[in-house]
């Protein structure tokens, strides 16, 4: 059979065209298949870009502990004890755990109540937190201009700080350089020397409000001693950041006197088992959507099948005359798959494209009218996932004439040509 003959084309569009009604109804199933496993992706995927963009650039190998209550009696030590974790456990943690990629300790100096920053007549109130420069590996901040805390601002307990957007609002004029200018926060004079703007839309609004200091010039000019907040971990790229949190549990819980079965005195959350419950629920939804999709589609193949199995009775005689003077039975095979496949893969076609559209028109909304929300953002169809239902559809125009071609097949010639 020649793909390209012309009179073959004639006929199979003939044959179409016949009774137009009931090939556009036929064909509407199809359609409709694939017009909404495309619909359905696009909204898995403004869903799933949603939930992930409010993650920002955080590292997903981390673990995040903080000290609780004691809830265990140890070495003489009540239930109920209070402690903090010291410089001297950040010390031990990298030196006994090889595994830690990146440690980031981290106090906070105060939160946003009482009008504690000042420049000259204006004054805020802000979240106050004192930090490592490593912690901007974990939880990365946008960073508009300057810099981040570094190793010498560490080290020479600079009096250095990095501000959020809310801060250079309320603080500065429009057009002003916040940059080199100088902040009175809690009676002390610190120099700015960076402005982030937060990643993730459902923090903005606090995490553009901080002001991040180095974590030993907060400890030292605010009187905290040696008291470490927390602890922002992540682990070496080929381990689990769930052995990082089991070993540093173990440590600290050694260094401070706490039951080793006591497993609420150290709480922690940990960011890699939460990222793979969001993957795998993801992966759920994507392989739902196909399933719904493809169901959908089959009930479209169905009916092709069976126009084609009565297009196939109603020319049995034609079929009859075309065996009688020579054509061979993968002749009349091919000419019945191609009319299956040249109609669901064109109805699949014009819904797959009208479904994109559709995607991309909603995405284009979003962004133009501003209402790309935290809980549905960016909504698209990936090139590849559009190809594999183009190739769904190609599949599934030879099962839907498989069963019609084999049945004018079957019939014998002189059968056929009596048919009336």
């Amino acid at each position: 059979m020649k793909i390209f003959d012309s009179d073959r084309w004639q006929e199979i569009f003939s044959t179409l065209k016949k009774n137009k009604l009931r090939t556009f109804f036929t064909a509407f199933g199809v359609f409709w298949g694939i017009f909404m496993l495309v619909i359905m992706m696009g909204s898995g995927s403004g869903l799933e870009n949603a939930v992930f963009r409010d993650m920002g650039s955080m590292a997903t190998n981390s673990v995040f502990m903080w000290t609780q209550r004691t809830t265990m009696p140890y070495k003489g030590f009540d239930r109920g004890r209070f402690y903090n974790f010291r410089n001297g456990d950040t010390e031990a943690l990298v030196e006994n755990i090889p595994e830690i990629k990146y440690i980031g300790p981290r106090i906070r100096g105060w939160g946003a109540d009482g009008n504690n920053v000042v420049r000259g007549e204006r004054t805020g109130a802000f979240v106050m937190q004192g930090d490592y420069p490593a912690y901007n590996l974990i939880d990365p901040v946008g960073m508009k201009n300057g810099r981040f805390i570094n190793d010498l601002d560490i080290l020479n307990k600079r009096k250095v700080c990095v501000i959020g957007q809310r801060v250079v609002n309320e603080l500065f004029e429009p057009g002003e350089e916040p940059i080199g200018q100088y902040l009175r926060i809690q009676g002390v004079y610190f120099m700015v020397v960076g402005i982030f703007e937060s990643t993730k839309p459902q923090r903005a609004e606090y995490e553009n409000q901080v002001i991040y200091l180095p974590f030993t010039t907060l400890q030292k000019t605010y009187n905290f001693g040696d008291i470490v907040g927390w602890y922002s971990i992540t682990s070496q790229d080929d381990v689990p950041v769930s052995v990082v949190e089991e070993k540093a549990k173990t440590l600290l819980k050694q260094r401070h006197t706490i039951n080793p079965e006591d497993e609420r005195a150290i709480g922690s959350f940990n960011l890699e088992v939460e990222f793979k419950k969001m993957t795998s629920l993801f992966d759920g939804i994507r392989g739902l959507i196909w399933i719904v999709g493809i169901g959908t589609l089959l009930a479209g193949v169905i009916g092709v099948s069976n126009i084609m199995l009565i297009i196939v009775k109603e020319r049995t005689k034609e079929i009859g005359i075309q065996r009688a003077i020579g054509a061979t039975p993968w002749n009349i095979i091919s000419q019945v798959i191609m009319e299956s496949v040249i109609l669901t893969t064109l109805a699949g076609y014009i819904g797959l494209v009208l479904g994109v559209g559709i995607v991309e028109g909603v995405n284009y909304l979003l962004i133009t009218t501003g209402a790309d929300g935290s809980m549905f953002t960016n909504p698209e169809v990936n090139f590849n996932v559009a190809m594999q239902a183009l190739e769904v559809l190609v599949i599934s125009g030879i099962l839907a004439g498989l069963i019609p071609a084999y049945r004018a097949v079957s019939m014998k010639p002189i059968d056929a040509l009596r048919n009336e």
